[in-house]
């Protein structure tokens, strides 16, 4: 599945994706990339598969629940082009290698479309997604005698601009309130720390809630790895800030350098549950205690 398009090394890949991981750019311009330097993606696998029938099961972990995003949709047509793919590295400045540039050039080999024979035999079922998660949640919150507000599985931005807002919601409801959201954040990296778009939004939330409320949050990736460190995610609790300040740890100083892991690090509140197997997007709960 990490086949390299031609004339591009499997190093050279990987140099592509960390540099897509940084660049903040939303998923639906990061998969469009990754598509055009496959030989699998963007319906190439189908293609691949000749007269075979062909039928995908699904576990969606983007926005939308969008086939032709999911995994970068190797079984679906592409409604992507090359001109699309250096139309957002030139928009969001991804300094892709330039093995990845001169494979975006690669117009006589462009991703199969809606109407290509590859797909006359292929099926698409989605057995998987973010709602579901959501709902779940929110019944054994609801069963546990909470109000829940939720604000959906399709929360998109900068992580530490959606934690920010998250927390004003926060402060604003009634105590017995759990707050549910899902989606795919994001971090353009300026400065380079360690953390991913879920501790970052910890970071960002428990900087904005203040100490003394009695709040708590969770906020993991359901793959078990937010970004690409090792971690799920990480926990805010109302003693969050307290325990920092007398570690001697500044929130504001870790924000700024991106460094959320090292700072939930510090303090035993990195979420670790190793690679799940699965993923439905992020999860994000933040529940306001009486």
């Amino acid at each position: 599945m990490t086949l390299p398009a031609e004339g591009l090394t499997l190093a050279e890949k990987q140099q592509s994706n960390e540099a897509l991981l940084a660049s903040g750019a939303p998923i639906e311009a990061m998969n469009c990339i990754r598509k055009h330097l496959s030989k699998i993606k963007g319906g190439r696998l189908a293609a691949a598969a000749g007269d075979t029938t062909v039928h995908t099961l699904v576990i969606s972990d983007v926005v939308g629940d969008d086939p032709a995003t999911i995994a970068s949709g190797p079984t679906v047509p592409d409604p992507t082009t090359y001109a699309d793919a250096r139309h957002y590295v030139e928009e969001f400045e991804i300094a892709l290698p330039d093995a990845a540039i001169d494979c975006l050039q690669a117009e006589h080999d462009e991703s199969p479309k809606l109407g290509h024979p590859a797909f006359a035999k292929a099926t698409t079922e989605i057995v998987a997604a973010p709602s579901a998660s959501l709902k779940a949640a929110a019944e054994l919150a609801e069963n546990e005698g909470y109000r829940v507000i939720s604000l959906g599985d399709d929360v998109e931005g900068e992580a530490r601009e959606v934690g920010r807002a998250h927390a004003n919601l926060a402060l604003d409801v009634d105590p017995g309130t759990v707050i549910l959201s899902g989606g795919e954040l994001t971090v353009t990296l300026d400065r380079k720390g360690r953390g991913g778009p879920n501790a970052e939004y910890a970071l960002a939330l428990a900087e904005a809630l203040g100490s003394g409320r009695p709040i708590y949050a969770l906020a993991a990736d359901t793959d078990g790895i937010d970004g690409s460190e090792d971690n799920a995610g990480a926990i805010v609790d109302p003693d969050t800030l307290l325990r920092a300040h007398k570690t001697g740890l500044d929130p504001a100083n870790f924000l700024a350098n991106h460094n959320s892991y090292e700072f939930f690090a510090a303090l035993d509140d990195l979420v670790m549950t190793g690679p799940t197997q699965t993923n439905v997007n992020d999860f994000r709960a933040i529940l306001v205690a009486g």
